[in-house]
C-alpha cells in the first residue's frame, strides 16, 4: 500500500490500535489483561503519528528520522503540538510499546494525543 494520503493512513493505524485494545487486550476494570496486545496497540498508534508527520515533512519511508529530529521540527512550528508529540512518544512508544503499561488511562491519553497530532497535520496539509 502506498502512502498517497498520509493522514488517512495514520488514522488507519490509530483505528487498528483501538481495535487491538478493544478486541485483544481485554479490559478489566481500569487495566488491560494482556500486555502483548497493549504493546502492539502502542506501536500501531505511534506509527500512525509518525506516518502523519512524515507526510507533513515530506519524508519517504526510508528517510524516517529519530525522535529528536521530530521534536526539533515541531518546536520551530508549534509548541503545543510539540508537547502533544512528546506526550504521545512517552505514552504510546515508551510506556505501551516497550513497557506494556496496562493502565487504560495511559492508552486513552496516548490515543487522544495521537488524534490531536493527526488532526493538526490534516489541518496544515489541507491549507497547503
Amino acid at each position: 500500500m502506498t502512502h498517497e494520503n498520509p493522514v488517512l493512513e495514520a488514522k488507519r493505524y490509530l483505528e487498528n490500535a483501538r481495535t487491538i485494545l478493544r478486541e485483544k487486550a481485554v479490559k478489566e476494570d481500569e487495566r488491560y489483561t494482556d500486555p502483548k496486545y497493549v504493546k502492539l496497540a502502542g506501536h500501531a498508534a505511534y506509527t500512525g503519528v509518525l506516518v502523519a508527520l512524515d507526510g507533513l515533512f515530506n519524508i519517504g519511508k526510508k528517510g524516517r528520522k529519530d525522535v529528536n529530529w521530530y521534536q526539533e521540527q515541531l518546536a520551530s512550528i508549534d509548541r503545543k503540538v510539540l508537547a502533544n508529540f512528546v506526550s504521545a512518544y512517552q505514552l504510546l512508544h515508551l510506556s505501551m510499546s516497550y513497557d506494556g503499561n496496562q493502565e487504560t488511562k495511559t492508552a486513552q491519553l496516548g490515543l487522544k494525543r495521537a488524534d490531536e497530532i493527526i488532526q493538526w497535520v490534516e489541518q496544515r496539509t489541507a491549507t497547503c
